[in-house]
């Protein structure tokens, strides 16, 4: 009996659809707009529309920093066992000024501890507005693209492409985008994550 207990388990397990973990910040956690009209919903309807049977696992958190989610992420990838993780973060150590190394190895440590539990990863590059200084933005928004080249991993350039400062598309605070963005963000993510979903 307990052989067959364990086997049912175990093709339980196998027979369970991949997860996408998606570890962000207010961008991800749909900050003030409904959640069924967020990137995040929107991806769950096209992966069903492209027949993918993915499940969507948003551990987003507004206010959240890499710190926070390098705290947050061995808990989510023991949870979920994710197939793919999206790793939306860094917003808010710019916002805070926290030092570019700090923000570089928050990032690091969090791929590695991503592709250690067998996930692939996109990461997704964020800027900061312009009146945080030429030096400190210049180092910021290079991090992205390095930490994706030297990792070897998919990344998306700049996440709110087409959306920051748009004002039809971003909130009255001009930091969050509305519900009109999010279907270009979709956009944004979808060609990079694709090809995850096909390994």
């Amino acid at each position: 009996m307990l052989a067959c207990v364990l086997f049912a388990v175990a093709s339980a397990a196998d027979s369970a659809p991949p997860k996408i973990l998606i570890i962000g910040d207010s961008l991800s956690a749909a900050h003030g707009i409904a959640l069924e009209d967020s990137w995040v919903a929107l991806l769950e309807a096209r992966l069903a529309e492209h027949g993918y049977p993915h499940e969507v696992v948003n551990a987003s958190v507004g206010g959240e920093t890499t710190g926070g989610g390098l705290r947050r992420l061995p808990r989510a990838l023991e949870r979920h066992a994710p197939a793919v993780v999206v790793i939306e973060l860094g917003g808010n150590d710019g916002l805070r000024r926290i030092p570019v190394e700090t923000l570089r190895d928050n990032l690091s440590r969090m791929i590695e501890k991503s592709r250690d539990s067998g996930a692939e990863v996109l990461l997704l590059g964020v800027t900061l507005p312009r009146n945080y200084g030429p030096a400190y933005i210049e180092a910021f928004d290079a991090v992205f693209p390095e930490l994706s080249a030297e990792y070897g991993i998919e990344s998306v350039d700049f996440f709110l492409d087409g959306v920051a400062l748009n004002p039809g598309k971003m909130q009255r605070d001009g930091i969050h985008p509305n519900e009109r963005a999010q279907p270009r963000m979709l956009d944004n993510v979808w060609p990079a994550l694709e090809p995850l979903l096909e390994r």
